[in-house]
């Protein structure tokens, strides 16, 4: 079993004011007289709901609780895209989804992009990566980028297994994620033998895999993702009475768009009410694992008595919908989905501080830059969370304005058949789809409706329209939409091609197979009438 080392103590409700919307760029340079270390750890799929109240009463999170009562957590931290390499992509680089064109798992920064920690090391920290990384082209399956690219043609195909559950044969076994505990091995080991004889400030991060869904062979091709495993062990951390059963709307009355990504992440079909608390007990275990995992990094520092010199961030690149809005995967903008963790704490961190500001992973690059004293570049979409956590600033109102007041999250991938863009406000979240025309917006109050269940866009029309025209003057998302339209097929005709003649194999056995096998040449036809027609962007 862990060590604890700490008595937790309960997070206070100190919120930070609302940024405006209008403030200059700034940081917190010379916050220290001596650079500190930074460790960053990046989980995967991992729901921010689950580090404060109510969502953190359903598992044990002992060392993001630690976090949480040592340095600042932020409650309204969000993915700038919900899905793995297009969200960390606007990490690395610190610009928005549309700016890094990293329109889905395939498309990402090139290799020898400049990042945050490659600027750093520049400006003399000693730097080190271990873990997940999936920021730069060229990863993932054959079928992960079909299925984005074709996302346009007029068929409805399940691209994933059915999600399931799958239980550890031994059941005190601590290391389920083998792969995950390896890196963090290695992660500690460089730790106790390099760092800790630097004299070089540090900057390590610590990639995670946890809590994403395993893969699932019945599913085909590289095979889906759709297996929540766990063990007996971690099991017990979940407290099952605690485990919330998310109300559905019947599929008739579903957003077109959301019916779309049900279907195509085969969840349609029945589900008893036991499968679905399972699938979420399963999720929250493997969270629990995950936090497990950011402890040993933790009580290496502490051990090596570099805790009190090393800044520690922790976050994650998406969270997990965990069959919320008849989903699981990502890959929206509800909140399982979209919301993510994000806790600071280290020298000059304020403790026991949340703020409720809403923030993005965009931030995270200007506020490394921050930590180490280097002059922010003016192209960045993000802003440093410094003066919203550093003790230098707690009381200097005339910081309140550096965050604006919204948060820009879009999507572009595979199971959403359409390009995907929220504006995310201190009270109201905003929905806008494709060319703004074509599909329905969504607008949600999440102070009144938490659980996401009712559009308001059509009730209050003014509100809607303002923050249309408000996303509209961050990102022209009709152009970008029939960009990423134009994109998809100009890839798909490239592809087909380097195929040649053993295209018709190759589509056919793809993630989809099940479906696809039954009618070939009816999603064959469907595939030429689409590139066929005219571009949205001759249109547009």
């Amino acid at each position: 079993m862990l060590p604890l080392w700490v008595s937790v103590v309960a997070a206070s409700a100190l919120a930070a004011p609302a940024p405006g919307a209008g403030g200059q760029r700034r940081g917190a340079i010379q916050a220290w007289p001596d650079a500190p270390n930074v460790l960053l750890v990046v989980s995967d799929s991992f729901d921010g709901r689950l580090t404060f109240y109510p969502g953190s009463q359903v598992v044990k999170l002992p060392f993001i609780n630690f976090m949480k009562a040592h340095g600042t957590s932020f409650l309204n931290a969000y993915t700038n895209s919900p899905v793995c390499c297009p969200s960390r992509a606007a990490m690395w680089s610190g610009l928005f989804t549309h700016l890094t064109e990293s329109w889905n798992n395939f498309k990402g920064l090139d290799p020898n992009y400049t990042t945050w920690m490659d600027v750093m090391e520049k400006h003399g920290y000693r730097t080190q990566k271990f873990g997940k990384l999936d920021y730069t082209s060229g990863h993932h399956s054959i079928s992960n980028r079909v299925e984005a690219w074709t996302r346009d043609v007029a068929f409805l195909l399940r691209q994933e297994g059915r999600p399931m559950v799958n239980l550890a044969p031994k059941k005190t076994k601590v290391r389920v994620m083998e792969v995950d505990w390896k890196n963090t091995d290695r992660a500690v080991k460089w730790l106790r033998k390099e760092a800790s004889n630097s004299t070089q400030p540090f900057v390590l991060y610590l990639g995670l895999n946890l809590p994403h869904p395993y893969p699932s062979p019945s599913s085909g091709e590289n095979f889906g993702s759709s297996t929540f495993h766990t063990s007996r062990y971690w099991l017990k951390k979940v407290s099952y009475d605690a485990i919330k059963i998310p109300k559905w709307s019947p599929l008739s009355e579903m957003h077109p768009v959301d019916y779309y990504s049900s279907y195509t992440k085969n969840c349609t079909g029945k589900f008893t009410e036991k499968e679905i608390k399972n699938i979420r007990a399963f999720y929250y275990a493997m969270c629990a694992e995950t936090d497990a995992m950011l402890g040993e990094i933790i009580l290496a520092l502490r051990q090596l008595g570099l805790l009190q010199k090393t800044i520690v961030i922790y976050t994650s690149d998406h969270g997990e919908l965990a069959m919320e809005h008849r989903q699981f995967y990502k890959m929206s903008m509800y909140e399982a989905s979209s919301h993510v963790p994000l806790l600071i704490m280290g020298p000059g961190i304020q403790a026991n501080l949340q703020v409720s500001s809403v923030v993005s992973l965009v931030d995270i690059y200007p506020t490394m830059l921050d930590i180490a004293g280097i002059p922010l570049p003016q192209n960045l979409s993000g802003y440093s969370l410094l003066p919203s956590s550093s003790e230098m600033f707690k009381n200097e109102q005339k910081f309140k304005n550096l965050h604006p007041p919204w948060i820009l999250s879009e999507f572009h991938g595979c199971n959403v058949n359409a390009s995907t863009y929220m504006l995310r406000t201190n009270q109201w979240k905003y929905i806008a789809y494709s060319d703004g025309a074509s599909v329905l917006p969504q607008l949600f109050d999440l102070s009144s409706d938490p659980d996401e269940l009712t559009n308001i866009a059509a009730k209050f029309p003014e509100v809607t329209s303002s923050l249309d025209q408000k996303l509209r003057s961050i990102i022209n998302y009709p152009k970008v939409s029939a960009s990423v339209h134009q994109y998809n097929k100009e890839q798909f005709i490239k592809w087909k091609q380097s195929i040649g003649q053993n295209y018709s194999n190759v589509i056919a056995n793809l993630r989809w197979h099940q479906d696809w096998l039954k009618k070939p040449k009816k999603y064959e036809n469907a595939i030429d009438q689409w590139l066929k027609s005219h571009s949205d962007a001759k249109t547009i």
